[in-house]
């Protein structure tokens, strides 16, 4: 009994050795970098829920995402104009920058509930691997969750992916558990699932497979024929769909309990299938006018960058090519392992469908947008396979444990080494995060978060200097003391001294942009985002 306890309490004491390296990666993050380009618009949206209980602003998205990141705002409690009627970009920067609040401040108090959340959703991965493999599977699940630089880079911001997914993986957590339990725990996943949905619209594709595990979950939990589960599994998939449905009804509630709905923006006509479905959709007219909104940017041509190329439109197998960039190569066999577990070992073959397919129908979704921007529309990968991961334990095999503990280090090192710059990373066979930018754009290595180190870097090595700056990112330069021109507006040749180029910008160069750069010598880069050029 003793050694029971002793060993209980070992494993409670690695859970929070974990979890506290992660809540130090996570806050390091966050107070050392400037807004992303999506932060100032979740914020502002966070405030004006805050201040006017209005729904007008970030319609694309549903609200309790940005609920979560007002319990933050509301703390740091910012002036904000009243009335306010600009766009929703230019709102996040009248917040930040031009209402006399310090953004620092704003932006750390908004991260930190997402950080809280995290830190939950590492409980969650644990949890559900110990289920599933034993407390030795649970430590290497939540050891692979926590170092994860894709969770670690988004977990730290005012962002929506991080929160989408975890709630997610909470749902499928408790759909595995509702084959014991099925009164407690598929009312709990309904809840789960409807905050997933209300927090981000890609969460859609899973609802069938979600609803289809409720039903297998209450067809396990129940007794008698198969007339008696048939319609107890039926039972179950509509309590989830229910609680869902009123979850995501909820979340605009506690904004406008009015459900006033005025768009701030154009709101494109959806034909079709697609606008047979938004219409038929059970939620407020807001959250279909958001689901309309998010087809009319499917159908907007974007740029994408992978391998140093440039082009127009989507591939198809982008996101697979960036997640091998961007995954620790210890984390990736961990995961091929997993997964290969989880449907071959006889007594967790139950387990495959609510670990596996989820995450799959997701991918596929994911992959089959028009968005090229980051790993960030997949992370819930690292979520759901870290259980899976975990699952190779199960194996009886006397090297299993120590291949695992290795590859585990691996992954240690490689993400211990990307510090503080998560964003950026990429894994040792792609030349590491100094390296991203040949390989990837936007969120995956510039998303705008290092303008103050770059004010910094500046004033330590440049001061006096002229500057030019191509930054790309919603922080607002002047504020954190940069003094640049444009060199975009000027002829090419009245162009001399410091070159700054985002590195997102530089991926996407054309033109003056692309002849400056061709022009100019690399000197040095800042957070592995921004590189600084001679001219």
């Amino acid at each position: 009994m003793r050694r029971l306890a002793g060993r209980r309490w070992v494993v409670a004491g690695l859970v929070v050795l974990l979890l506290g390296q992660m809540l130090v990666a996570l806050v390091t993050a966050a107070v050392r970098q400037t807004p992303t380009i999506d932060e100032p618009v979740y914020v502002g949206a966070a405030a004006v829920y805050l201040e006017e209980r209005s729904l007008r602003y970030n319609p694309e998205h549903p609200p309790l995402g940005k609920l979560v990141i007002a319990a933050g705002v509301a703390v740091a409690d910012p002036r904000l104009d009243a009335g306010f009627r600009g766009g929703q970009s230019a709102l996040g920067r009248r917040l930040l920058y031009e209402s006399g609040n310090d953004p620092w401040q704003v932006m750390l108090w908004a991260r930190l509930p997402v950080i809280v959340l995290t830190l939950l959703f590492g409980w969650v991965v644990f949890a559900f691997a110990r289920e599933l493999a034993g407390p030795a599977g649970a430590l290497t699940a939540l050891a692979l969750y926590c170092l994860s630089p894709d969770v670690i880079a988004h977990g730290s911001l005012a962002t929506l992916d991080v929160p989408a997914a975890g709630f997610l993986l909470t749902a499928v957590w408790l759909l595995w558990r509702a084959r014991l339990g099925p009164r407690l725990h598929l009312p709990l996943a309904g809840a789960a699932l409807g905050a997933a949905l209300a927090t981000k619209m890609s969460m859609l594709p899973v609802v069938p497979v979600l609803l289809v595990l409720a039903g297998v979950s209450a067809w396990c939990a129940a007794s008698g024929g198969h007339r008696r589960r048939a319609a107890r599994a039926c039972a179950g998939a509509g309590v989830v769909a229910l609680v869902a449905v009123a979850a995501v009804w909820a979340a605009y509630l506690v904004v406008d309990p009015r459900l006033r709905w005025s768009p701030q923006q154009h709101v494109p006509v959806v034909h079709g299938l697609r606008g047979l479905l938004v219409q038929l959709m059970p939620f407020p007219e807001p959250y279909r006018d958001g689901m309309r909104i998010q087809f009319g940017l499917e159908n907007h041509p974007w740029e994408g960058f992978l391998f140093g190329r440039l082009y127009t439109g989507s591939l198809w197998y982008y996101l697979p090519a960036a997640l091998l960039v961007k995954t620790p190569l210890g984390m990736l066999v961990l995961w091929a392992a997993g997964t290969v577990t989880v449907v071959a070992v006889r007594r967790l073959r139950p387990a495959a469908p609510y670990v596996l397919a989820a995450p799959a129908v997701l991918l596929a979704a994911a992959m089959y947008g028009s968005r090229n921007f980051g790993t960030r529309y997949a992370l819930f990968l690292p979520m759901f396979l870290a259980v899976a991961a975990g699952c190779v334990l199960v194996l009886r095999r006397r090297w299993v444990p120590v291949v695992a503990m290795t590859l585990v280090a691996f992954v240690a090192v490689s993400s211990l080494r990307t510090h503080p710059y998560y964003l950026p990373y990429s894994n040792e066979a792609f030349g590491g995060p100094a390296r991203t930018r040949l390989h990837l754009h936007d969120s995956n290595v510039d998303w705008g978060q290092d303008l103050g180190r770059l004010a910094d870097r500046l004033r330590e090595r440049y001061r006096g200097e002229r500057i030019w700056l191509v930054y790309k990112g919603s922080g607002v330069p002047s504020a954190y003391g940069i003094r640049a021109a444009d060199p975009r507006r000027v002829a090419p040749e009245r162009v001399r001294g410091v070159l700054v180029v985002s590195d997102s910008a530089a991926a996407k160069a054309t033109g003056k942009l692309a002849e400056l750069l061709a022009g100019s010598r690399p000197v040095e880069d800042v957070g592995h985002s921004i590189t600084i050029y001679r001219r």
